[in-house]
């Protein structure tokens, strides 16, 4: 039963968040709500704001708290450290009173039916978890808590934390008065996922803002290890419009460190509950979460998220003992779901040596001297405008930073409350570095870069960069279609937020260069590759059942993060086109390429495709686009292909197309041929009959119209798209396709380049450009007349 002390789970709902907190209301309200939706949440109890009240005022704590915060400056860090411990000390030392007691050991009772359960006991702020003031982690938990004598300690430690130096200085800087925050501690079954797996959850990327996928992190051991920041962990995108039709959803799968878990300790009765211990290195090398288990926490999310009618931030934990998956706890996501209809961009615009790289959190830049810290002590010697450097920044140094320009860990990973406080604070952060403490110094000036994808950067000195601002709903209406090209899938959700009509160019050699870093043809042949080489690609692969596998599940990830972060726009996917000493650099491939003096105009496009040695190869790309779009059902990608020299080739690549169940035509598969080479455009009626349009590539175009090596310095100054020459061939092209009504667009550098030259090919008629992602703005308004 419930009293005024104790509320069970069951019983609550979003309405009681001034009663119990955001934590536990929340709770309650998925106890109540979602169970029948399949959604899992372990049972428990919450100690009221009732409680909490009387456990300060019958006691005459508050008074006593209220006469130490009175004149406190929460700025001057040793004074609120004093006066923090202190606080702490008189409430953990406080006894209950006895009708509190009383009403919290009968809860117990009730719950504890096994002598063996253990229990988490979190904390839960009256004024916690709201949409504008997220209190990130700022109370405590206690897991693996055994004993109703543990119990109650752990819940008097609940309540001191509520006066921990964050959440002391965290109430003034957002206005809150200390004694209109309340806090519930919430008594909940643990979850076995410290012998089992367990991360953090997101109904949208957390980067970008990008509202259709869910970000699911993961790591052996239980989740606290995740959210302080300690592991590593993978890193799961799910795709919720496939998710919904029951399709394959799975956007990426991303193998993290996972160097340290943590457990329970053997012997609970001497304080420490948990602990961290290492992995073993080959199953860190495995991904924590099956495919299946992937998919049962996405649709929790998207169930709870059409719940709450909101984007939300959740943790959750994979049980060892009976593999159920658990959700622990969910709240409104606070920081990305703010974003309004004006995008920032921070682009570098100077070069310099990349000296640390992590895990990119935000899209920002900051650049200022480091000042590298080791504990909570040395914060007094921390400047305004300094970058903090740290093995894992505790949310206990929120105050400090807020002074930072940028924040360099060397563990951590997207979810964890570091990361979580750095974009709340809107300061780039670099985490799971892993070594930036001992190749760092203090005073060195360095600038930190989150702009540049999934991987952060931290260069030597002050690299220059630039932010500009664009107002994306204000965009002018233009006689032609702005598309983008984009081969890094870790940015695309990113670049979607721009003004576009779809990926005009997607190049698959990018993809396979980040995803893949080894020659294909290595990958089929690993059982039989030397003793060191297939050792190397052995422990990259490990997580993956085939080498095939690995390929063609990597590939298609590339590919499905750019296609869902476009859709239903088309995305225009180019069939690897890399020259033979470009896949000679990939991992094991010197062995396969041949050595060709102009690699240029050489093995590549087309003619590798047709060719024996390349046969399996290409089967790989073919069956990782047929997945993305039959399986996952994304069929707005197209196909595109490379360098074809003849009309025969195109037909016979076309046919080759059609054997690995990429049919033109069917499911809605269109052929894109590229259009770089004179002879395209000379014969381009006859390359047409085989095609859906044509892509003009007019780097090629202008390198074989003007007999010059693009690659080639000597001759560089002569490069020019707009040579009448080759403005001969591009309008060739051009009317050829608009004669049969055929896709005509352009995805050379030229447009991005020349304003000039975007002028002329709107002119011309042409159907679309697809521009580099930092030029498509500039060319949108310079096109509408009002840039230039």
């Amino acid at each position: 039963m419930s009293t005024e002390n104790v509320r069970w789970f069951a019983e609550l709902g979003m309405g009681d968040l001034e009663e119990v907190g955001g934590k536990n209301s929340s709770l309650g309200e998925m106890i109540s709500n979602l169970a029948d939706a399949g959604v899992k949440v372990p049972d428990g109890f919450a100690t009221t704001a009732h409680a909490y009240r009387s456990f300060l005022g019958d006691t005459g704590l508050a008074e006593r708290i209220s006469e130490k915060l009175g004149s406190l400056d929460v700025d001057d860090v040793r004074a609120l450290s004093a006066a923090g411990k202190e606080i702490r000390g008189w409430m953990v030392d406080q006894p209950f009173p006895e009708e509190l007691e009383k009403d919290i050991r009968s809860a117990y009772e009730q719950l504890a039916s096994d002598a063996e359960l253990s229990f988490a006991v979190r904390s839960s702020a009256t004024a916690e978890d709201l949409p504008d003031a997220s209190f990130a982690g700022q109370q405590e938990t206690f897991l693996n808590v055994r004993g109703i004598e543990a119990v109650l300690t752990a819940i008097r430690e609940v309540y001191a934390s509520l006066y921990n130096d964050r959440a002391i200085a965290y109430r003034v800087h957002h206005g809150f008065a200390h004694d209109a925050v309340a806090l519930s501690a919430g008594v909940q079954r643990m979850v076995r996922s410290d012998i089992g797996s367990s991360g953090v959850m997101f109904t949208m990327d957390t980067e970008s803002g990008f509202p259709d996928a869910v970000f699911i992190t993961s790591a052996f051991g239980l989740g606290e290890g995740v959210v302080q920041g300690a592991v590593n962990p993978d890193e799961f995108y799910v795709y919720k419009p496939a998710l919904k039709a029951g399709k394959a959803a799975i956007l990426k799968r991303g193998v993290g460190a996972k160097a340290t878990k943590m457990v329970y300790t053997t012997d609970a009765t001497v304080g420490r509950t948990t602990e961290f211990v290492d992995v073993d290195e080959a199953e860190s090398r495995l991904l924590s979460l099956t495919d299946e288990d992937v998919l049962t926490l996405a649709r929790y999310a998207v169930t709870i998220e059409e719940h709450y009618g909101r984007p939300m931030d959740i943790e959750w934990g994979k049980d060892g003992l009976d593999g159920e998956l658990y959700v622990l706890q969910a709240r409104p996501e606070t920081v990305v779901s703010r974003a309004g209809s004006t995008l920032e961009r921070y682009t570098l615009t100077g070069t310099g040596e990349v000296v640390v790289e992590g895990r990119a959190i935000g899209q920002k830049i900051g650049a200022g001297a480091v000042k590298v810290l080791s504990d909570i002590d040395q914060m007094a010697d921390f400047e305004r405008g300094d970058v903090l450097v740290a093995d894992m920044t505790d949310p206990d140094w929120e105050p400090i930073m807020k002074r930072a320009s940028a924040i360099v860990t060397n563990r951590g990973g997207r979810t964890c409350h570091a990361a979580i406080i750095a974009r709340e604070l809107g300061i780039p952060a670099v985490v799971g570095t892993g070594n930036a403490t001992k190749v760092l110094e203090d005073g060195r000036e360095v600038t930190v870069s989150c702009a540049e994808g999934d991987v952060g950067n931290v260069y030597e000195g002050r690299v220059d960069f630039d932010v500009s601002e664009t107002k994306l709903d204000e965009m002018p209406d233009i006689p032609t279609k702005i598309m983008m090209n984009v081969g890094t899938p870790e940015q695309a959700f990113a670049f979607s937020r721009l003004p576009h009509k779809g990926v005009g160019l997607a190049r698959l050699e990018f993809i396979i260069n980040r995803q893949i870093g080894i020659h294909p043809r290595a990958l089929l042949d690993l059982d039989s590759l030397d003793g060191r080489l297939k050792e190397e690609i052995s422990e990259i692969i490990a997580a993956y059942p085939t080498p095939r596998d690995y390929f063609v599940q990597r590939v298609a990830e590339g590919i499905s993060m750019i296609a869902a972060a476009f859709a239903p726009e088309p995305v225009i996917v180019r069939m690897s086109d890399f020259k033979s000493n470009e896949y000679a650099n990939l991992l094991g491939g010197e062995a396969y390429e041949p050595h060709e003096e102009n690699p240029m105009i050489g093995y590549r496009g087309a003619s590798r495709y047709l060719s024996e040695d390349f046969a399996e190869c290409f089967a790989m790309e073919c069956a990782a686009l047929k997945h993305v779009r039959d399986d996952m059902g994304l069929t707005n990608v197209k196909i595109m292909i490379p360098f074809v020299r003849t009309v025969a080739e195109i037909e016979g690549v076309v046919e080759l197309l059609g054997t690995h169940g990429l049919v033109r035509g069917e499911n809605d598969l269109s052929v894109v041929m590229m259009c770089e080479l004179p002879s395209n455009a000379l014969l381009a009626d006859q390359f047409l009959d085989h095609v859906d349009g044509f892509s003009i590539g007019s780097n090629d175009m202008t390198q074989l119209t003007l007999g010059l090596d693009r690659d080639s310095s000597l001759v560089a100054a002569t490069f020019d798209e707009r040579n009448p020459a080759v403005l001969k061939m591009l309008e060739m092209a051009i009317q050829a396709c608009l004669e049969r009504g055929k896709y005509v667009g352009i995805c050379g550098q030229g447009p991005s380049d020349h304003p000039d030259l975007a002028q002329w090919l709107v002119e011309q008629g042409i159907e679309s450009m697809s521009l580099n992602p930092d030029t498509v703005v500039d060319t949108w308004l310079a096109i509408a007349g009002t840039k230039g």
